[in-house]
């Protein structure tokens, strides 16, 4: 059998390479195929997450996390109704713990009007105790726009409309070898090969390695941090009616360990942020050697453990002790109980960190010849992915000249 050829390659089949394959498709491409090295859809990243839609409360005004997250959750919003996708816009609140914590709160409060947030404001307190009576806090500031859903389905429903507009979904294609041919890029499995004219590196924890392979230098390293989450216990969840989130450490991309009711009504707390020896290594103990042996050998990892150790520390100390974990929760929730937790599925997130060990906090593409590349995809880029979709599809139309 000859090999099989396309005009674009996307690698990765998680909820952004879906996503600008639905969004290429729909500019009239009918020729793309995504490769997936898992057997399933949404494995990793947009499988294994919260469900969170984000409303753009914390970012920089201006930036482009704050333009693609405000833009990207209306559409979200209305695809998910437009598709019968469930969801819910439940909106969340930010708890101050103590007094220390209320001038940063205000400063969020601005943040989120100068994003164009709607409806922010502060709860009195009946008005919190009637939203969430056992939440004991200072203060707390009301976020209408977020919300719940599962991402993973909203995954799988891009992939049915790109593959209805004429895309090929190839899952359990592990991509181990990119070479140029000609004027085709060829991507090769251990069994079986595409050629492409473009391809679009939507790798997410593999997005570094992949960028290596085609012969860039990303000068970026993903460093996998293990999110591992908790479940209330259904008898006790009724301590959680939606979504409650701690005022953020501005030093650190990570948001605290906070409370989400998901959309399946299960009421999930964390996560602590681990580090992980393996990409893949959600399980407690597990280690690639590769890829703990390439985190070693990294300079960037060092530094960014020098800047961050003490943080590491405290994460590490509530992974390995539960009664520290709840000891972080209690502060807004007091009636919790250590028995009312059981271990959830956790996740892991796919963190650029730079060669000076900063942690990448915005999204970086590197457009490439024939290539873009997507070395980092943070949170919101589930919330965003139409709009990230959008974005790398219409770059890809202008240098492929489509």
């Amino acid at each position: 059998m000859g090999i099989e050829r396309y005009e674009i390659g996307i690698i990765g089949g998680g909820i952004v390479g879906l996503s600008t394959a639905m969004a290429l498709t729909g500019r009239g491409c009918r020729s793309v195929v995504v490769v997936e090295a898992e057997n399933a859809l949404a494995t990793h990243q947009s499988g294994r997450n919260s469900g969170v839609i984000h409303s753009g409360l914390y970012y920089t005004p201006g930036s482009e996390k704050a333009r693609n997250c405000t833009a990207g959750r209306e559409e979200l919003y209305r695809f998910c109704a437009e598709h019968g996708i469930p969801h819910r816009r439940c909106g969340k609140i930010v708890a101050a713990v103590d007094d220390g914590e209320l001038p940063a709160l205000a400063r969020l409060q601005r943040t989120g009007e100068a994003n164009g947030l709607v409806g922010l404001r502060m709860l009195s307190p009946e008005e919190l105790r009637e939203r969430e009576p056992h939440v004991r806090v200072v203060a707390a500031l009301l976020v209408p726009d977020t919300g719940v859903v599962d991402f993973a389905e909203v995954t799988r429903t891009f992939a049915m409309i790109a593959a209805e507009r004429g895309a090929h979904i190839r899952t359990g294609f592990d991509v181990r070898r990119i070479h140029q041919y000609r004027n085709q890029i060829v991507l090769a499995s251990r069994q079986e090969e595409v050629a492409c004219r473009f391809v679009i590196n939507c790798g997410g924890l593999q997005a570094d390695r992949v960028a290596r392979m085609c012969g860039l230098n990303p000068d970026v390293q993903i460093v996998p941090f293990r999110g591992e989450f908790h479940e209330i216990r259904p008898a006790r969840a009724h301590l959680v009616k939606h979504l409650i989130y701690p005022v953020p450490d501005p030093q650190m991309p990570f948001l605290g360990v906070h409370f989400t009711r998901g959309i399946d009504g299960q009421v999930l707390a964390g996560p602590n942020a681990v580090l992980a020896f393996g990409r893949t290594s959600y399980r407690r103990g597990s280690i690639s050697l590769r890829d703990s042996s390439e985190l070693l050998a990294y300079a960037g990892f060092w530094r960014m453990a020098r800047n961050h150790w003490r943080t590491g520390l405290s994460e590490c100390y509530r992974t390995l002790n539960k009664r520290a974990f709840v000891r972080a929760l209690r502060r807004m929730i007091p009636d919790l109980a250590v028995d009312d937790l059981r271990r959830a599925v956790p996740g892991i997130r796919a963190q650029a960190v730079g060669r000076d060990g900063r942690l990448i906090d915005d999204f970086r593409t590197v457009h490439a010849e024939r290539m873009i590349h997507v070395l980092n995809a943070p949170s919101p880029a589930a919330t965003a992915s139409l709009v990230l979709g959008r974005q790398i599809a219409e770059w890809t139309a202008k240098d492929a000249e489509l």
